[in-house]
């Protein structure tokens, strides 16, 4: 597991630790998002249908960029706690924003009081290598949002810089 960091700019709340895993399989990834602290405490969205669905980011959420090693090109999933998902395709920084085909996303996730955890099976073309970007969106249940990445630019939260993308995926599986 990596551990997330908290964007400098985000107040503490309810979760202490952020982590994740990712790694590619032959159909695409699988993913594993955990986050630490007081889980009553945020806002955790209803299971639900495990459909398509834009805007999942708005609240508690976790996402992956996958950008092929060398290419202005990315992938971007969002994956919600209610079993929902969201695929976009991107020509470059936030240039061209599109629905991506995907073949499947299964999404599993179980809480408890001290932590949460989220894992997917994504099945979408998933060329490596790749540079990988894994964050959190965390709503508490006063409205307040942290981001947490594993790093950051400096200035304001952006998943879509390629600073996010530290995790350095291998060549053929």
């Amino acid at each position: 597991m990596h551990t997330l960091i908290l964007h400098p700019d985000c107040a503490p709340g309810p979760i202490t630790a952020v982590s994740a895993h990712c790694e590619p399989t032959h159909a695409g990834c699988r993913a594993r998002f955990r986050l630490e602290g007081d889980i009553s405490a945020i806002k955790i969205p209803a299971d639900a249908e495990s459909i398509r669905r834009d805007n999942l980011w708005k609240t508690t959420c976790f996402e992956i960029f996958w950008q092929p090693r060398g290419d202005s090109y990315y992938r971007e999933f969002n994956l919600s706690p209610s079993s929902q998902w969201a695929c976009y395709d991107f020509d470059d920084f936030r240039l061209n924003g599109r629905d991506a085909p995907v073949e499947t996303i299964a999404i599993a996730c179980r809480h408890d009081a001290g932590e949460l955890v989220l894992e997917a099976e994504i099945a979408s073309e998933l060329p490596v290598p790749a540079d990988v970007a894994l964050n959190a969106i965390v709503e508490d249940r006063d409205g307040n949002i942290q981001f947490w990445a594993l790093a950051f630019q400096p200035g304001k939260a952006e998943f879509h810089s390629v600073t996010c993308r530290k995790l350095h995926m291998a060549g053929a599986l």
